[in-house]
């Protein structure tokens, strides 16, 4: 996989996602790369603090941008083990939709 390609050319990463990113100062699969989907995460949610941030279309799609995988491919451990490292509660029934808190 080439370090480096645009964010959108990227799996999961559309327009949106891209300028969140780009607003923490990450603007190419190398940057996302060194600095790894756990910490992009938490750089949005510390840029936009009120709002809800599905991990399903942040969280997961970084990681499976990182992995060339559609977001939902990752695994249910891998996405378990992101979610734990990210201090992540309230999980919603699909696992996927619930508000993001982090365990202080």
């Amino acid at each position: 996989m080439s370090q480096h390609r645009s964010l959108t050319d990227l799996k999961n990463i559309g327009k949106k996602i891209a300028d969140r990113l780009n607003e923490v100062g990450i603007f190419s699969e190398d940057d996302l790369q060194r600095i790894g989907a756990v910490e992009a995460h938490r750089l949005i949610k510390e840029k936009h603090p009120d709002e809800s941030l599905p991990v399903c279309y942040y969280l997961y799609s970084f990681e499976g941008a990182l992995t060339d995988k559609h977001w939902d491919e990752i695994g249910e451990p891998r996405k378990h083990q992101l979610k734990t490292q990210i201090g992540y509660q309230n999980i919603a029934p699909d696992g996927n939709s619930a508000t993001f808190h982090y365990h202080q």
